[in-house]
């Protein structure tokens, strides 16, 4: 496994991000953070609570200007552009707290996300003329055949709010993918799931990184969902890189487990290396 930073010989990454920096006040949520993800790579971003990855998301996506540093977008310098506009460049996200319309359909949630893709006027939309009702046609359509393709055709008409946990973060992906992003930012989309809806949420990210081509950057706790799936992971500790590599080198890695359970951990595994 090549590890796939800027300047790296061969390497060309579609998400680039280099040296950034975000300080609120006096303090330094994240410290000349570099990472670059290739394209349709599945790479995970991981740390101790606090560590800095959420911040790095919302960097990303606009929801914050970093202090310095720079991100690039399959060519594109994406900080300093507003969520809206990075929408459109093809990156999409979903939150550590389920974020739906809780009180519109499954339906509708997802019928949202499309109409940044509907083709007819303002002044068609007021009116419900010329190309409205059409294109409204086709987008209730488009929307309930992806809810199929992620199980929840049959639940089109529940509101978001009456479907189970595991059926909301579903439809949080699929709303996700119904903006047709070529980068997909998940944060947690594991949390407070049980076993069986972990191993399902495993293959639906499995599946949504193949059919779809996409290119996917996964924030978790869970490390077995990290660990199952990714091709290459990323420690953040205190808003710093302390660690990269496969799923093997991050398990051993000495700083990385005294990031998670205490030096003396980190100092037991290597007194056991040195013994063996």
């Amino acid at each position: 496994m090549t590890d796939l930073q800027p300047g790296a010989s061969g390497v060309t990454a579609f998400l680039d991000i280099r040296d950034l920096t975000m300080q609120f006040g006096g303090l330094r949520a994240v410290s000349e953070f570099t990472m670059a993800v290739p394209e349709h790579g599945l790479y995970g971003l991981i740390g101790p609570n606090g560590a800095g990855k959420t911040t790095v998301f919302n960097m990303v996506t606009g929801l914050y200007q970093p202090t310095s540093g720079e991100i690039h977008f399959d060519g594109h310098i994406v900080n300093g552009l507003q969520p809206h506009e990075i929408t459109h460049l093809g990156i999409a996200r979903t939150f550590q707290n389920i974020r739906l319309f809780r009180n519109l359909t499954v339906l509708d949630n997802v019928r949202i996300a499309y109409h940044q893709h509907a083709g007819y006027a303002l002044l068609e939309a007021v009116t419900r003329l010329g190309r409205f009702r059409r294109q409204e046609r086709l987008l209730t359509e488009q929307a309930q055949d992806f809810l199929a393709v992620f199980g929840l055709h049959d639940r089109q008409l529940e509101l978001a709010k009456n479907l189970p946990y595991g059926e909301q973060r579903r439809l949080e992906i699929a709303r996700a993918l119904a903006a047709q992003p070529r980068l997909l930012l998940l944060d947690e989309p594991a949390a407070g799931m049980n076993p069986n809806e972990t191993e399902t949420l495993m293959q639906l990210i499995r599946f949504v990184h193949d059919e779809f081509n996409l290119t996917i950057l996964l924030i978790e706790h869970q490390m077995r969902v990290v660990m199952g799936i990714c091709e290459w992971i990323t420690v953040m500790d205190f808003g710093q890189v302390i660690a990269r590599g496969t799923a093997d080198d991050i398990q051993s890695n000495t700083q990385v487990i005294e990031a998670y359970l205490g030096k003396q951990f980190g100092k037991g595994l290597t007194s056991d290396a040195a013994a063996s």
